[in-house]
């Protein structure tokens, strides 16, 4: 088996992430290709495809929410994201386990007073109906219903436990404090995706990666065994021993191809999608960039690797870097900030 490096893993997954070379693909391309789009915060993820792709508008995003052939649900980790209709339908089922066990925690449970899921989920759906509801009318509803329960944390679960997405006000370009405003619809699913499809997808966005890379990354968990009997994946050694999984005819680039100074959004999954993640963050910064377990800060990424946070705030973006960079490394980056100014300025005049 080829031993790998962490360089020669940063430059692969730089490459499958189109973080080397802006792509010129549309949007709706590169978010199956990604699987799915961390979007804690709703304007997150047009930055990160700014980031991605070569001429990228916020219109492509927007139109892609209206005409639901994107939709922002719980999903990966029983967080937000943004996935292809389409995907969704087949993602949904197969991590549904996950967002079940996470609706099960002791946070839900101690509100439930005697309150059964079955219940919950039936009374539920008679409130969503067909139609589009307020997530506060919904708590308000589930409340008045269950007398001595909290409507929020019941209506919270209810959506953790079916497929709801939201709607395009909640899901679209706006403001960038998180949105109390949240309205949301039932959403048909299909048969689950197989899981030897999910792990090839994956490894197509992130790998080579390890079982517990895939894990972390879906928030699913016992991966070993089906990862492990693919026969048609390809097998590599790791920077400290482990066996990383590929796909068999997956480009691995020159560990020393050069990569571009980058801003991506907070919450990027570039950092969130390895259970090792120094492949592209060194275990010192992440502490300042991941402060907390529900944080994580936009990103500078130099010879792609995370080199500091950015934030934007009264309409400049500042930056917090954590050691020098060259000369070149500086100018990309100032032609960066110039770039995504105009581009946070476009989207904000235009929501």
């Amino acid at each position: 088996m080829t031993q790998l490096s962490h360089r020669a893993l940063n430059r692969a997954l730089l490459h499958r992430q189109h973080l080397l070379d802006r792509t010129g693909q549309p949007a709706l391309d590169v978010i199956r290709r990604l699987v799915a789009l961390q979007a804690q915060e709703s304007n997150w993820p047009y930055v990160g495809l700014w980031s991605r792709i070569d001429g990228f508008v916020p219109a492509d995003l927007t139109t892609l929410l209206a005409d639901r052939q994107v939709v922002r649900s719980g999903l990966l980790r029983s967080t937000q994201h943004l996935a292809a209709a389409d995907d969704f339908r087949r993602l949904r089922p197969l991590v549904q386990p996950v967002l079940d066990r996470t609706a099960g925690s002791a946070y839900f449970r101690r509100n439930r007073n005697g309150l059964t899921t079955d219940v919950l989920v039936t009374d539920g759906h008679a409130l969503i109906g067909t139609g589009t509801v307020a997530r506060r009318e919904l708590a308000r509803q589930l409340a008045t219903r269950h007398p001595g329960c909290d409507g929020r944390i019941l209506a919270g679960e209810y959506e953790l436990r079916v497929p709801l997405v939201h709607d395009l006000a909640t899901a679209a370009w706006g403001s960038w404090a998180s949105r109390t405003s949240i309205a949301v619809t039932a959403f048909p699913t299909g048969d689950a995706l197989p899981m030897p499809e999910l792990i090839r997808r994956y490894l197509a966005a992130f790998g080579p990666a390890t079982a517990a890379d895939v894990q972390a990354w879906s928030g699913l968990t016992r991966l070993g065994e089906a990862i492990a009997g693919m026969a048609d994946l390809r097998r590599h050694t790791g920077p400290d021993g482990q066996t990383l999984y590929d796909l068999a005819d997956a480009e691995l680039p020159d560990a020393d191809t050069p990569a571009p100074v980058r801003l991506l959004p907070a919450y990027d999954n570039l950092l969130l999608g390895h259970a090792d993640r120094t492949r592209v963050i060194s275990d010192a910064d992440r502490r300042h960039v991941m402060p907390g377990q529900a944080r994580v800060r936009p990103t500078v990424l130099a010879d792609g690797f995370v080199c500091g946070t950015w934030a934007f705030t009264d309409g400049a973006i500042r930056l917090d870097l954590f050691r020098p960079l060259t000369a070149s490394e500086r100018h990309a980056l100032d032609e960066e900030i110039e770039g995504l100014l105009s581009f946070l300025t476009r989207a904000d005049a235009i929501a």
